[in-house]
């Protein structure tokens, strides 16, 4: 098979299952055949090998997997990051989070950050990797854990993750970073496909959504230093509902770049 004709199919079969087939379908050919776009050698004969590699990718996705999970990486705040079933997926609206971390840390000096419930490690090594400040980061996860690892390494960022339970073995820090499961359990049954490869663990809230939130909540001030902050991602219609629970603290709520309020931001 040719290069063009391979492109073509696959960019026919994506057109079933997606409306980003043409992004999907250059990602997907650039990873697995060694070209973005067959268009520069369209008659270049396909290597049988990466072929085969390609259309099981292919199989993968039309099955419902995240193109992100099939590629195996996936970009966020401009580095890469091994992504696997075990965490959730970056997401663009997280940056929204970490652009105020990093306006945070830059003016006003924060030196130690602590990013629970880190998956992937994306908010943490992105810190980390761009301010420069001494990071930490934990999951429940074990798994979860080790990826964080994985991505710290292959980002060329030195930070301490620990398997743990929210702030559990935790010290203090002037900047927290959390984003929690915020789906409530009502709702997980109904969710999109692609979002049901994703780890339960990762997106269940509890009966409201909230249930980590409380949590964080009551243990926050044992682990923010005086001058410090707490910035949470949240889900949609949640933000004033997270933000109620530090009814002592200057609050302040973000939207990300759709409007939708995003990030409660909470000051000790």
């Amino acid at each position: 098979m040719k290069l063009n004709e391979a492109y073509s199919a696959l960019r026919r079969r994506l057109a079933r299952i997606t409306d980003e087939a043409a992004p999907e379908a250059a990602l997907l050919f650039s990873r697995f055949m060694g070209v973005r776009s067959p268009a520069l050698t369209p008659d270049a004969e396909a290597d049988e090998a990466r072929l085969a590699e390609l259309f099981s990718a292919l199989e993968r996705r039309e099955k419902g997997e995240p193109v992100q999970y099939v590629l195996g990486s996936w970009g966020f705040m401009g580095l890469e990051f091994t992504v696997s079933p075990e965490a959730l997926i970056p997401r663009q609206d997280t940056e929204t989070l970490c652009e105020e971390a990093l306006r945070l840390i830059r003016e006003r000096g924060y030196k130690t950050l602590l990013d629970i419930c880190t998956g992937t490690g994306c908010i943490a090594v992105s810190l980390a990797s761009i301010s420069g400040i001494r990071t930490e980061a934990s999951d429940v996860s074990p798994a979860c854990a080790a990826l964080a690892r994985r991505n710290a390494e292959r980002n060329g960022v030195d930070m301490t993750v620990r398997t743990a339970d929210l702030f559990e073995g935790a010290g203090r820090y002037d900047i927290v970073t959390a984003n929690p499961p915020y789906i409530p359990d009502a709702e997980l049954d109904s969710l999109q496909r692609e979002v049901a490869f994703e780890p339960r663990l990762a997106l269940a809230g509890g009966p409201d959504g909230l249930a980590l939130y409380r949590r964080i909540a009551a243990e926050a001030e044992a682990h923010v230093n005086p001058g410090g902050a707490l910035l949470m991602e949240v889900g949609l219609g949640e933000a004033r509902s997270v933000a109620a629970l530090f009814p002592k603290n200057t609050v302040r709520i973000l939207p990300d770049l759709n409007g939708i309020e995003r990030v409660v931001e909470v000051f000790f």
